[in-house]
């Protein structure tokens, strides 16, 4: 849920747009089953304000469980 409220702030300070992507950095300790997370953050966004987002996961040494970059269309085609 938390990484969802994330989502939804930085959609809320950019203006208007579609969340596309979540990439999550997951470390190899980390107490948290990496399926499980990508089950549930896959349900979780095909909610509004999200439609239909992607869970990108990127294994990596140690505990951490981070959001690496949210990828946000604006509709700007100079991007």
């Amino acid at each position: 849920m938390e990484i969802c409220r994330v989502a939804r702030d930085k959609l809320g300070r950019e203006g208007s747009g579609q969340l596309r992507l979540v990439a999550l950095a997951v470390g190899q300790a980390a107490p948290v089953e990496t399926d499980n997370l990508t089950f549930c953050l896959d349900a979780l966004l095909t909610q509004p304000p999200f439609g239909q987002a992607r869970v990108a996961v990127r294994c990596c040494p140690g505990a951490d469980l981070r959001i690496d970059y949210l990828e946000i269309d604006d509709g700007d085609s100079d991007d």
